[in-house]
C-alpha cells in the first residue's frame, strides 16, 4: 500500500485532505489574470509563429487539441524530459506526449533503433521478419494471443469495435459517459457532453454532435454495476461490445472503485458482450505489462498506442485468438499500407529493451515521491484539492471528495485547474492545455525534475492562499 493515507488499493494512489479551505473566486481571478499577462510577455515568438501557422493550418496547430488562446507554446525541439520553445525558454516536459514520450525524447536507445531499421529500409508492404518479432514482443508482453498493427490509437479502437461487431453479430456500442475513445464517431458520442443534454446521471443520455453518424451507440456512468446491468439486461442483444479504460484517463484520472472491473468482466460474459480496454492511455504508462496486468482483470480484446511506440507513430489491437479469428477468416478484413513498417517496429524493439520492471519501477517511485509530497502540500495549505496516481501518471483534482465519474469531474473547480496549469507553464514546467491536470513522469526524469514539480506547487499554493 502506498503511503496515502487515503490510497485506492495496492495498485492506485488516492489522498483526500481531512480539511480544506475555499478559495475565494476572486483570488484565483486575479492570479489568472497576472498569470495571463506573464504568458504573453515571454512568449513573443509563439505569438508570431501562431499567427504565421494560422495561414495553412486550421486553428493554426496539427491537432485541435493543441489550440487556447490567446495562442500555444511552439517548441523548437526536445531532448530527455525537456522541451526549448521558439522564444529560447527551457520547459519540463510533463506531458510527454500523452505516454508517447515515455522512454523521454529523443532516447538513445529509440535513436539506435531507428538507425538500424532506416538502414534496413523504411517501407515494405510485405510480411517481415521485424514485424513477427515485434508481434511476438507485444503478445508476450501484454499477455495476448494476437495483434495486429495500426497508426493510430483511433484506428486501433475503431478495428477492435469491427472484430467485436463481426464476432457477435452486433452492431451496438456501449462506452462509458465521458470516455474518449479517439475521433471514430461512435466514440465522440458523450465524450465530453454539456449536462444540461445528458439526463439523469444513473441513465445518461447519449448526447450527439451534429457532424457525427455513430450508429448503435449507448452510454452508462463509469464506477456504476447496477446502471452497467440494467443496459445489459434492456440491450444485451443489441451490444456487442463494451470499450472503456480500466482507468480514465480523459477526465484527469478517474480509478476504478474496487471490484468494478471484475463486475464488469462477469456482467460482459454473463450477457455475451464484448469486453474492450482501451489502452491507448494507459499501456506502459500503468507498468511494465500494462493496466489489465496490474488491475488483475482480463479482457477479451485491448487497444494500445503511445506508450508502445517510443515515440513513432504506432498502434495496435489484440487479444484472444477466438476473436482475433474473425480477422484471419476476413469476416473483419484489416488493412493499412504502413501497418508494420519497419520504423515503427524499431520502436517496439526500443521499448523492449527501456521499459523494463526496474526501470519503470524507478520511474514510478518518483512519481508516488511527488504524490506525496504534493498531497502534504495540500494539507498544509487545507487546499480544496486532491491527488490521484495510478502508475507514473499523477494528478491534482480540485474537488475535496473522489471523482469517480464524469458528472463527478464536472463538479471540480475548472477555475482554479486553469490558474494551477498557467502558474505552472510560466514557470517554466508544460502540462496538457486541457484543465485535467495530468502529468507524466518519464523514463528520462530523475530527483531533479521531481523537486522542481513539487516546489512549483508549493508556489502555487501559496499564490493561491494571496
Amino acid at each position: 500500500m502506498y503511503s496515502s493515507v487515503q490510497s485506492h488499493h495496492a495498485n492506485t494512489f488516492r489522498h483526500i485532505p481531512a480539511s480544506s479551505k475555499p478559495v475565494s473566486p476572486e483570488r484565483v481571478a486575479q492570479v489568472l489574470a497576472d498569470e495571463w499577462k506573464l504568458f504573453t510577455k515571454h512568449t513573443a515568438g509563439s505569438a508570431v509563429e501562431s499567427k504565421r501557422a494560422f495561414t495553412s493550418l486550421p486553428l493554426g496547430v496539427t491537432s485541435s487539441f493543441q489550440h487556447w488562446d490567446p495562442y500555444p507554446i511552439s517548441i523548437a525541439s526536445a531532448e530527455g524530459a525537456w522541451m526549448t520553445d521558439i522564444d529560447g525558454r527551457k520547459l519540463l516536459d510533463l506531458s510527454m506526449g500523452f505516454g508517447a514520450m515515455l522512454a523521454g525524447h529523443l532516447n538513445p536507445i529509440v535513436v539506435e533503433e531507428i538507425q538500424t531499421a532506416l538502414r534496413q529500409g523504411m517501407l515494405f508492404v510485405t510480411p517481415s521478419p521485424t514485424s513477427t518479432d515485434a508481434a511476438e514482443r507485444i503478445c508476450k508482453r501484454f499477455g495476448i494471443d494476437q495483434v495486429r498493427f495500426t497508426n493510430s490509437g483511433t484506428e486501433s479502437t475503431m478495428y477492435a469495435v469491427r472484430v467485436a461487431r463481426s464476432a457477435t453479430e452486433k452492431m451496438g456500442i456501449l462506452k462509458v459517459e465521458g470516455g474518449y475513445h479517439g475521433s471514430y464517431d461512435p466514440f465522440v458520442v458523450s465524450s465530453k457532453p454539456p449536462l444540461a443534454k445528458i439526463g439523469n446521471p444513473d441513465k445518461p443520455k447519449a448526447h450527439i454532435d451534429s457532424n457525427l453518424v455513430p450508429g448503435d451507440i449507448y452510454v452508462v456512468p463509469f464506477n456504476n454495476l447496477e446502471a452497467l446491468e440494467k443496459m445489459f439486461k434492456k440491450n444485451s442483444k443489441k451490444i456487442a461490445c463494451f470499450i472503456v479504460e480500466p482507468v480514465l484517463e480523459n477526465l484527469a484520472i478517474v480509478l476504478p472503485d474496487v471490484g468494478y472491473l471484475e463486475g464488469v468482466r462477469a456482467l460482459c460474459d454473463k450477457y455475451d458482450v464484448v469486453l474492450i480496454f482501451d489502452e491507448v492511455k494507459t499501456g506502459l504508462t500503468a507498468g511494465p505489462k500494462g493496466a489489465a496486468a496490474r488491475l488483475g482483470v482480463k479482457p477479451d480484446l485491448i487497444t494500445l498506442a503511445k506508450s508502445i511506440g517510443g515515440g513513432l507513430p504506432l498502434a495496435a489491437f489484440g487479444g484472444k485468438k477466438k476473436y482475433m479469428d474473425y480477422v484471419t477468416n476476413g469476416k473483419m478484413a484489416h488493412f493499412g499500407t504502413f501497418n508494420g513498417n519497419p520504423l515503427a517496429m524499431a520502436g517496439i524493439r526500443a521499448i523492449d529493451r527501456i521499459c523494463t520492471d526496474e526501470t519503470m519501477a524507478k520511474a514510478e517511485a518518483f512519481n508516488m515521491q511527488a504524490l506525496d509530497r504534493i498531497s502534504a502540500i495540500i494539507d498544509e495549505f487545507e487546499l480544496p484539492a486532491h491527488t490521484v496516481g495510478f502508475g507514473v501518471k499523477g494528478c491534482v483534482t480540485w474537488s475535496t471528495t473522489a471523482v469517480r465519474n464524469y458528472r463527478d469531474y464536472k463538479a471540480t473547480d475548472f477555475g482554479i485547474a486553469e490558474a494551477h496549469w498557467l502558474f505552472s507553464l510560466n514557470r517554466g514546467i508544460i502540462t496538457p492545455p486541457g484543465l485535467d491536470e495530468q502529468w507524466l513522469i518519464s523514463l528520462a526524469h530523475g530527483q531533479a525534475e521531481i523537486d522542481l514539480l513539487v516546489e512549483d506547487f508549493r508556489e502555487f499554493a501559496i499564490a493561491l492562499r494571496g
